[in-house]
């Protein structure tokens, strides 16, 4: 919030200087935060699980037994069979999701240390070859920042191990004196071209992608071509250095 005479309140203005001031209280704040966010996220977990989740569990039992119950030769059949195929996958998506939810791990450190855990992580488990290339000196990031970003990251690594079939994927952070650019590029066979428009209904996470960036102030492009592969590129500004 801002006066109508452009100065910043006298209370937030007390606590910028404060912090600016001590910053192992910032840190202990941002930490605080982060706290709080995991808890959040902890308790929406809980939440789908034993509302949304066990709704469809129970919506998917109801569905098996109407299909015994239907004469071998009812044309209702395939159809019926399709909705269950559907909320099976509702059902696999939906604990992706949740367990998702309850295992993100916040990253500690630089962008470039966090990355480098995840790809030994998903190295030891998948055949693609992941890089990663850091472009100019490393700078220490505002948690939030370095929160947000990574899980973007993060997002499109995923996607592009679970989507793309690419056997290359390159990660490039560049800092920058007033901006970061991370750039992730792949040689998959990328993303519907009916996907990128419509994000909102689709399971490549791209919505959460952009509420995230929106939160940092980032930009987010993605550009991707059927068998050309995709590109994700988030550019935040860095005018939230810790002290």
């Amino acid at each position: 919030m801002i006066w109508k005479n452009g100065t910043v309140p006298l209370a937030r203005l007390l606590r910028q200087q404060f912090l600016q001031r001590y910053p192992s209280d910032f840190n202990r704040e941002s930490h605080l935060l982060r706290e709080e966010r995991r808890q959040e996220r902890m308790r929406i977990a809980r939440e789908l699980h034993d509302t949304l989740l066990q709704g469809f569990l129970s919506a998917s039992m109801q569905l098996c037994l109407a299909d015994q119950w239907l004469p071998a030769d009812s044309p209702a059949k395939p159809v019926l069979r399709r909705v269950q195929d559907l909320m099976r996958k509702g059902i696999d998506e939906g604990r992706a999701a949740l367990q998702g939810l309850r295992s993100v791990a916040l990253p500690e450190g630089s962008l470039e240390k966090a990355l480098y855990r995840f790809v030994e992580d998903a190295a030891s488990s998948d055949r693609t070859r992941l890089r990663i290339a850091i472009v100019g000196r490393s700078k220490p990031l505002d948690p939030n920042l370095l929160e947000q970003v990574y899980l973007i990251v993060r997002e499109a690594l995923v996607n592009s191990l679970r989507h793309s079939a690419a056997t290359s994927i390159e990660v490039e952070i560049e800092y920058l004196r007033k901006k970061l650019r991370v750039l992730i590029r792949d040689n998959g066979a990328g993303i519907d071209p009916h996907v990128l428009p419509h994000t909102q209904n689709s399971h490549w996470g791209l919505t959460g992608m952009q509420e995230r960036a929106a939160s940092i102030a980032a930009k987010l492009r993605i550009w991707s071509k059927p068998g050309k592969g995709t590109e994700v590129e988030v550019s935040a500004p860095l005018n939230k250095l810790p002290d």
